[in-house]
Formats: structure tokens, C-alpha cells, sequence
């Protein structure tokens, strides 16, 4: 069975381990490399969606672009507790782009 996996700063993760996903506190860009690439290269828990707190993202950036054509596991930006960086629109609409070939979110 595929898991859900949220990684972010620890106040950012905590509500979503009350619904049942697997949540990954993490508090330095070493850290999170470390956890981030356990979870896409994981042999016992097979990740279908990692929901990733934005800023995360400007760390893991490597990491995010060569698992970007794999089917498994689906990155997902969300916000953090400061607020929405628009990093994770971004991301969609580059997405929509790539898989529609033209921008029909508008702005």
C-alpha cells in the first residue's frame, strides 16, 4: 500500500499526523536532504505523495528536478506557517505547461 508523507518544519507537519499521514519534522537544509531522499528512495514505505512545505523546496531543489519525470512519488508544495510563498502555484501551473502544452490557469 502507497503512503502519504508530510515533510516541513515541526509546527507545520504536526496537524497533518492527526490525519494519518506520515509526517517528517525537519529543522536544517541537511536535515531535510537526509529525510527528503530517504523517503523518494525508501525499499519498505513506497511514498505515492510527499506534500512539501514550500521553503523546503529552495533547498531541495536538485533533489525535486531529478525525480520529476518518475510517476512516484508526487511532490507537492504547500505552504508553511508563514504563509503561502506562491513557490507551490508555480509549480502547478509549470506542471499544467509541460502536460497541456499552454498556460490555462491564467494569471
Amino acid at each position: 500500500m502507497y503512503k502519504i508523507a508530510v515533510m516541513g518544519a515541526p509546527d507545520t507537519v504536526l496537524g497533518f499526523k492527526a490525519l494519518g499521514l506520515d509526517t517528517v519534522p525537519v529543522s536544517g537544509d541537511a536535515e531535510a536532504k537526509y529525510y527528503f531522499r530517504k523517503l523518494v528512495n525508501s525499499d519498505e514505505d513506497k511514498y505515492a505523495i510527499i506534500y512539501l512545505e514550500e521553503k523546503l523546496s529552495l533547498v531541495l531543489k536538485a533533489e525535486i528536478e531529478a525525480i520529476r519525470e518518475r510517476v512516484m512519488p508526487a511532490v507537492i508544495l504547500i505552504p508553511g506557517r508563514d504563509g503561502n510563498l506562491g513557490l507551490g502555484q508555480n509549480a502547478l501551473r509549470d506542471s499544467v505547461i509541460r502536460a497541456v502544452g499552454a498556460d490555462i490557469l491564467g494569471n
